[in-house]
């Protein structure tokens, strides 16, 4: 293992391995004009940029792909290009452009494309190409590509996608990690979708995107560079109806409890947004002087002129002394804004931070409020306390016997100075969240595009109930209210199958209402592999957050360290505490010096875990936040860890070892790129996306177990 691999595992606190993997493209596989000796006889081109534009318009998506490679020898070359279509796929335009002139290209069945592939494989002794076995695939031959010149090549094609329960699933080929010898300087997707029936949700499991969702039609982008892409694009979206839209995914191998995830979605339920009471808490403490005090300010306008007419509300500001706007809440009429936002206009930033008092005096203008309606207190702070209480223990208690209104609180920490441990025990007691805004971020745009989510409340107070499937360890575990434009993704386990009526229940204006939803819970379903590792992703956030508020427990920490072996998440427990001795390390590839380097920053990393306050402590708190909300399953950050599908693979000297194996269990050994090779494969194509992993590795089938030998 390389030791920037290994200070990458180092740095995993700090950036938690979020970021989502790139998906693949075509391939132009090439005969190279000077082959060296033991090189193969064939190699893929490098890929300059890849881009992919998406129209889906009531399950028909028509997908075109824009795609430059480049090469990069002296002479002109001819290849083979080739993409593997979807199910169901029909070709309708394909154009390859080389000095102005176009070729065509053509269309080859299985058995064609696996004696192709076959004999690829062979001569460029690469095992990623057979993740292909068994799609379709399209064929181009290209000729000539100019030297140190570029081929641009440009594909359409048109499918119709699967309806499954008002959930209609989009996905784009392929893994070509292995392929582009240099990484790709740029990769897009845009997709635009099209309903006629109303768009619920939009989720992607494998990539971060920006979405943006109106009734009928909806816009996904996604954009990276100077990347190796090694991982498929999914994209599921709902359509319903209903006022509250809910769809069902479902994961189960075996006779273990099943993974779900649930995607819930509300409409407008009521003609007119819900009356709501609000309150914006503000810090004016000496420390907020000059750009965070503006951009604070702009930010309270902000959320002042987006209340609706029928809602209440207040501005608290503090330093040493708490001074509220008005006495009580007061109705969002243009008057009392205006005068609010006057208020805000004069505040200077002076004083001390006196927390206590500030959110006491807050939560008690709710005293003689309507209880039906939505209450909310967004509370903007960059200090600790230093006036008044300034026990975070005690803080939390009198917040805790003063809110029995159960007002949500919604907290923004703002640079490295607040306690980190206060102020996420505030929201999470109090059934709101807690962003941080660290130096050099705009605070107006955090604040605002956070009051955009939560400007216009559905149903409060909502709950699940799964019939007669039993859920178990699932996250978030407490359900937030649902808002407008919003939409919760729920992840968890569950025993039992079958078909299960899933009732909603929640509160909307002065009434409870209940929405029936019919939800089928498999007895084994593979296809969405992706779910398990994103609900042990969340699982470990939030235990995680468990040790970071209230101690280091033996229990918790084990847990930690059997989930992160087992679905391969790395975590500072795994990356520093886990390899209880030297043959452990080298077992994962990890030299002596590595192993040490590894341990030493470990117990930086421990430290940093119970710090309250520091630039250390907000980075540990924002990403154990994007641990317990993750929606994206996490990228392994070790070049000794690969994920496919739902397993997970270490790298023990040269070999690649499925985490499912046991000592004892039945090994069946095959030479690599034998006729036994040869023929798994065609009777078991799925078996393409794991031996595809190398030339060298352990896989587990059932009770079975491969063993690939070069």
């Amino acid at each position: 293992m390389k030791l920037k691999a290994v200070l990458t595992i180092v740095a995993l606190f700090i950036f938690f391995g979020l970021a989502g993997n790139i998906f693949g493209d075509g391939v132009l596989i090439v005969d190279p004009p000077h082959p060296v000796p033991e090189a193969p006889a064939k190699q893929p081109l490098t890929v300059k940029y890849h881009r992919v534009s998406i129209d889906i318009r009531d399950q028909v998506a028509v997908t075109v792909i824009d795609q430059v490679f480049k090469n990069n020898f002296d002479t002109d070359l001819e290849g083979d290009y080739i993409f593997p279509l979807p199910e169901n796929a029909a070709i309708t335009d394909f154009s390859l452009w080389v000095d102005g002139k176009r070729t065509t290209g053509e269309i080859l069945d299985k058995d064609t494309a696996r004696e192709i592939y076959e004999r690829i494989v062979r001569e460029m002794r690469d095992p990623g190409l057979f993740e292909y076995i068994g799609r379709n695939m399209f064929r181009a031959r290209v000729y000539p590509i100019p030297g140190h010149g570029e081929s641009r090549i440009e594909l359409k094609y048109t499918q119709t996608l699967p309806y499954d329960g008002a959930l209609i699933q989009y996905s784009y080929p392929l893994d070509t990690e292995r392929f582009s010898p240099l990484p790709i300087e740029e990769v897009t997707i845009s997709a635009k979708l099209q309903s006629s029936i109303p768009i619920k949700t939009v989720y992607s499991p494998s990539h971060d995107v920006d979405i943006r969702t109106e009734k009928h039609s909806a816009e996904v982008g996604y954009e990276a560079n100077n990347v190796k892409p090694d991982n498929d694009f999914l994209l599921y979206y709902t359509v319903s109806e209903e006022d509250v839209g809910l769809n069902l995914l479902t994961f189960r191998d075996n006779d273990d409890p099943g993974y779900f995830l649930l995607l819930l979605s509300p409409g407008k339920i009521e003609t007119k947004p819900l009356k709501k009471d609000i309150l914006f808490v503000f810090d004016t403490s000496g420390s907020m002087r000059g750009a965070p005090l503006e951009q604070a300010k702009d930010a309270l306008h902000y959320c002042l002129n987006g209340l609706n007419e029928e809602d209440r509300f207040n501005v608290v500001s503090f330093a040493t002394f708490v001074d509220p706007f008005s006495e009580r809440l007061v109705l969002a009429n243009k008057k009392n804004i205006d005068e609010a936002i006057e208020f805000v206009g004069h505040l200077r930033a002076r004083g001390g931070t006196n927390i206590h008092d500030a959110l006491m005096t807050a939560l008690s203008m709710f005293k003689d409020t309507a209880a039906s309606r939505p209450q909310m207190i967004v509370f903007l702070t960059d200090g600790e306390p230093t006036v008044g209480e300034t026990d975070s223990k005690n803080i939390i208690l009198k917040l805790r016997d003063m809110n029995n209104m159960n007002v949500r609180m919604f907290v923004f920490g703002v640079g490295n100075d607040v306690n980190t441990h206060l102020l996420d025990r505030i929201s999470i007691e109090h059934r709101g969240v807690s962003e941080y805004v660290t130096p050099g971020e705009n605070i107006e745009l955090k604040v605002s595009s956070f009051y955009t989510k939560i400007s216009e409340p559905v149903l409060s107070n909502p709950h699940l109930d799964f019939g007669k499937i039993r859920t178990l360890e699932v996250y978030p575990a407490v359900l937030p209210d649902l808002f407008k434009g919003t939409q919760l993704v729920l992840l968890g386990r569950y025993s039992g199958h079958g078909t299960s009526l899933v009732t909603l229940r929640g509160d909307i204006d002065k009434s409870n209402k209940h929405f029936v939803y019919e939800g089928k819970f498999s007895e084994k379903n593979l296809e969405n592999d992706f779910i398990p590792r994103i609900w042990a992703t969340r699982k470990i956030g939030y235990l995680m957050n468990e040790i970071r508020l209230n101690g280091e427990k033996k229990e918790l920490v084990e847990e930690i360290v059997l989930l992160s072996k087992e679905y391969g998440i790395m975590t500072p427990y795994t990356s520093f505490l886990v390899l209880e001795n030297e043959k452990e390390y080298q077992r994962y590839g990890i030299r002596d010096d590595e192993a040490l380097l590894l341990k030493d920053d470990g117990e930086r990393y421990k430290r940093a875990m119970k710090s309250e306050v520091g630039e250390e402590a907000v980075a540990s708190a924002k990403d154990i936040d994007s641990l317990k909300s993750a929606l994206t399953r996490p990228s392994p950050l070790a070049e000794t860890v690969k994920h496919i599908g739902s397993k997970t693979f270490y790298l023990k000297g040269n070999q690649w070892i499925d985490s499912d194996y046991r000592d004892g269990m039945r090994v069946i050994d095959i030479k690599y790129l034998s006729k036994k090779y040869m023929d798994i494969l065609a009777r078991n194509p799925k078996l393409g996306k794991y031996f595809a992993l190398g030339k060298n590795l352990m896989v587990v089938v059932g009770n079975r177990c491969y063993r690939v030998k070069e």
